[in-house]
């Protein structure tokens, strides 16, 4: 993995490309992330990567004493959200006091996108897996429900990970293969053409696309 960025989902808009065409774009607000640690492999840690934060705690208590006490000791303030990004060597290592804004992404870069995808609640299995459901007519009262599950013979019992309703989204996605139509860092936020996992004002991981392909 490659160094990234942690942001905030602000919603979605257009802008014009150089052709005059109207694209639509996710805004996210990538301003405040910092470097809390940088792990060498021929350190303590005995692996590259770097640790960043994101987003300020209003209140110490609400940290662990712990995380509390690590942060202190990188000389950071506490912070909301933690991540680390592996990195494949120690000679792409930032310094520990760089600075992380949007400037690391250009125009036109491939990226992927991690987030928690909204929250639907409990679902029946038509939504949920998209089941195409029981006939509708002559008398038939099973409309929208599962239908057998197994078989009092062989197998004598419900396969695990058998599809059944239940809490639908909130899980974790990544999308591949986005664009990052303009980058500001004058402003810290990145346009990325398409939808993002994710309501508005969740928090997402923008990193270097790992099977970058060449868009149009």
């Amino acid at each position: 993995m490659s160094l990234g960025l942690i942001g905030k989902k602000l919603g979605m808009t257009k802008v014009y490309d150089a052709k005059g065409d109207a694209v639509s774009v996710t805004v996210v607000d990538v301003s405040g992330n910092t470097i809390l640690q940088v792990k060498r492999s021929d350190g303590k840690d005995k692996y590259s990567a770097v640790q960043v934060g994101y987003g300020e705690q209003t209140k110490e208590s609400r940290v662990s004493k712990p995380l509390l006490g690590h942060f202190k000791k990188h000389g950071s303030s506490a912070k909301r959200i933690v991540k680390e990004f592996r990195i494949a060597s120690d000679d792409q290592l930032p310094a520990a006091d760089a600075k992380l804004d949007a400037s690391i992404f250009s125009n036109g870069q491939i990226v992927d996108v991690i987030g928690n995808t909204k929250g639907k609640g409990f679902q029946g299995v038509v939504k949920r897996w998209n089941f195409s459901g029981q006939p509708a007519t002559h008398g038939h009262m099973m409309h929208r429900r599962t239908g057998s599950i197994g078989c009092r013979l062989t197998p004598g019992l419900v396969w695990k990970n058998q599809k059944m309703p239940g809490h639908d989204g909130t899980t974790r996605c990544t999308t591949q293969n986005l664009v990052v139509v303009q980058s500001r860092p004058e402003e810290g936020i990145l346009l990325i053409k398409g939808a993002l996992p994710g309501n508005t004002g969740s928090i997402v991981v923008v990193r270097p696309g790992k099977k970058a392909v060449a868009k149009k």
